[in-house]
Formats: C-alpha cells, structure tokens, sequence
C-alpha cells in the first residue's frame, strides 16, 4: 500500500466515524495517527462524551473484533486476562481467554479500579501476550487498547501509574460538542422512530495490518530528528516538571510523527507534524513538580512552551514523494 492510498483509505475510515460520532475532526485524526502509529490511545473525558460509541466505531470501520471491559474497583486481574478452569470431564486445567484477546479492547473508565488491576495491561500493551500462572499467551493482531477515562477530580477514580500511562502513544479528548455538534445531537433524538446512523465497515483486518505498515516507510531527515529529541529533552530541564518525557516517549513522537504525515499523504515528516501532534504525545508523559500544579500550570501549557522555545529546523529540501 502507498503512502497516498494509505492517506485515502485513512480519511475513509475517519469520514465513516465521524458520520456516527459528533466529534472534532482533529481528534479523530490524533486517533488514526495513534492506531497507524501501532500505539495505544487513553481518552480523558466527562461521562456522556461518546468514548464508548468512538472506539466501537472504530473497530467496526476498520473491521476488527471488538470487546469491552468495563473497569470498576471490584474488577480483578484475572477478569481482564482470562484463567485457567479445571474441568471434571478431561480432568484438566484449561485456559479460558479474558476479554483482552480481541483486536481492539475497550478499556472504560480504566481509572475507577485500583492500580493493580489497571496493570493488568502493562504486559499486553507492551508485548502483545499475557502470562497467566507461567505460561504465556499471544494476543491476536493487531492489538489495540483504546482506554478512557474521568478526570481525576471525579469521585472514584485512581490516578493511572506512571508505567501506564507511558504505554499510551497518544492521550486526547473529545470534548464537549461545539453549537453545530449540540444541534446535530437533539435533531437525532427529535424522533425516536428514525434510527440513529450506523458505522460501515471501510476495511478488513488484512488491509489494517497493510495500512500500519506504511509509516515505517517514511523518511525523517537529520534536522527533524534532532528536533524531536531537543522537545523532548527540553521537557526535562523545564523548572515545572519534575519527570519529563522518557526515552520510551521520544521514541513514540518519532513513531505518531510518522503517521501524522501518512494522514497528509507524504511520504517525510516535516516539523509541522511534529508540532501537531507533540501535545496529545507527550502531555501525558510528564508528571509535575507540586508547586507548578497548584499553580494552575498544566501539562498541555508546559508542552506549548517547549514548543515555542525549540528552534524549529528550515528544511532545505524536501524528500521526493
């Protein structure tokens, strides 16, 4: 697949989406870049935002087995990977799939269960495999966690650990709907007896995994190299951050970048892709120093300072498409 066919087939797949969600255009493309990007995605949002009918879409857009596990503080480790049964017929133990072997996993409200179960993930988003009393099973592809959450303000949530949330290539919101939006939503309930619109499957699993192969054959010159390591490296020395982004982090903007042009249909990444999807890749990587949070100074601020900060490199020349 080209990187124009694959630019084609990706605005298919977010046309078709956005043809049952009402959500901004940009959010869905931070998404697409993160699902291109073989990354995972965390939506932050108020409850009623339509993250549950978001990632569902996605899955049947793009044609994959979706499955949804509801994250509550009573949910244990084993209900998300699966366990093995004993059965009385053969006499052994037999391994029963927990809903994360699926091809995109729905993880709702992942911060209203205690961090021992949210880490329950770690391995698979990692890996692709879980491991359940020794032995380790392989998840199928691709394997994609799309997990939302409430803000941490809300009565009953946890905050997600460090090692988790470093796992998620991008982390957006949806946000409320804007006038437009707001109307599109009441002209849909005005009459019940019309059903609301359907998502239509766009593609199959074999061109999903065709289509996440493409950014790997995008090209990224020295100079947008060395800018994606000077944001990320000016994140540490910032004043109001006490962990800045990780090498893992630098690594996924070089990644998410990369699919970012795919979107554009180019085949180089430019520093205006950088800068496009930096906040939603980074913001949720680093972890502020106190005072700068009772401030008032957000992770999102912090990333649009280094932004400004870092020179952005004159590219000379442009690769060939």
């Amino acid at each position: 697949m080209s990187v124009q066919e694959a630019a084609t087939t990706a605005k298919a797949v977010i046309d078709e989406v956005r043809s049952v969600v009402v959500v901004d255009r940009t959010v869905l493309e931070e998404m697409t870049a993160g699902l291109l990007a073989r990354g995972h995605v965390l939506l932050e949002d108020v409850p009623g935002t339509g993250k549950t009918l978001t990632a569902r879409s996605f899955a049947t857009a793009l044609g994959l087995e979706f499955s949804r596990i509801q994250f509550t503080p009573d949910l244990m480790p084993s209900d998300i990977t699966g366990s093995y049964v004993f059965e009385e017929g053969s006499g052994e133990f037999h391994f029963t799939p927990g809903p994360v072997f699926a091809n995109i996993v729905l993880a709702d409200e992942i911060n209203r269960a205690p961090p021992k179960t949210q880490s329950a993930l770690l391995e698979a988003m990692e890996e692709n495999q879980v491991t359940v009393d020794g032995e380790t099973h392989d998840l199928p592809e691709p394997f994609v966690v799309i997990a939302t959450q409430n803000p941490v303000e809300q009565e009953g949530t946890f905050e997600l650990p460090e090692a988790q949330r470093d796992r998620f290539i991008v982390m957006t919101s949806l946000g409320y709907p804007d006038e437009e939006g707001t109307r599109e939503l009441i002209d849909r309930r005005a009459d019940r007896n019309t059903p609301d619109p359907t998502v239509e499957q766009i593609i199959d699993r074999e061109e999903v995994m065709e289509l996440r192969e493409v950014p790997e054959t995008v090209s990224v010159e020295d100079p947008v190299r060395e800018y994606i390591g000077e944001i990320c490296r000016t994140t540490r020395t910032d004043g109001r951050v006490r962990v800045g982004v990780s090498p893992r982090g630098v690594q996924r903007l070089f990644e998410i970048s990369r699919a970012r042009a795919v979107l554009d249909g180019r085949s180089y990444v430019v520093p205006d892709d950088v800068k496009r999807i930096a906040r939603p890749a980074l913001a949720h990587r680093l972890i502020l120093d106190p005072e700068a949070s009772v401030r008032g100074v957000s992770k999102a601020d912090v990333i649009d300072s280094v932004l400004d900060s870092v020179e952005v490199p004159a590219m000379e020349s442009t690769p060939e498409q």
